[in-house]
């Protein structure tokens, strides 16, 4: 069991956890999650940690196959500007492995915002917290888990 799981069980909601065999060499991790569990990559969600000009950190989660716009996530984290945040720090804060970042679970929550693309899908994919391991779960689920924000978020 990872926190993740361990989050979603403690507030009873409805999910699936899919495992798979990592590849070390994979290039992209979610790539390699929807290639190996047979699922559409607009199914399958990255979760990324981003530092806002406030010094805070912000989750994006969004379509494993799109890029982060980073001009559309500040302005709805309600900041100017938003970079990559340092993978020590991520690492740290989220006690997550990066390419294995669930959104769940996290050692302090942060601001979170899923990519509007979500809500026109019955299921969504994220990392449970460990590389080959996904949950499958409702947007709508995500958001109450996470006290997050639908907003558009891919270029």
């Amino acid at each position: 069991m990872t926190p993740a799981i361990n989050l979603l069980l403690k507030q009873k909601i409805a999910h699936e956890v899919l495992q798979y065999e990592h590849d070390a060499n994979a290039e992209s991790f979610g790539l390699e999650a929807a290639e190996k569990l047979n699922l559409a990559p607009n199914l399958v969600y990255k979760t990324l940690v981003v530092k806002l000009d406030s010094q805070t950190l912000c989750v994006a989660i969004l379509p494993v196959e799109k890029m982060l716009n980073m001009k559309l996530l500040a302005k709805a984290a309600g900041a100017k500007k938003a970079q990559m945040a340092d993978k020590a720090e991520v690492e740290r804060v989220t006690g997550y492995v990066l390419g294995g970042v669930s959104p769940l679970g996290q050692k302090k929550r942060l601001k979170t915002m899923i990519d509007d693309s979500a809500n026109e899908l019955a299921t969504i994919y994220v990392s449970a917290g460990k590389r080959g391991l996904e949950i499958g779960l409702s947007p709508n689920a995500l958001t109450k888990a996470l006290s997050a924000r639908f907003a558009p978020l891919c270029q």
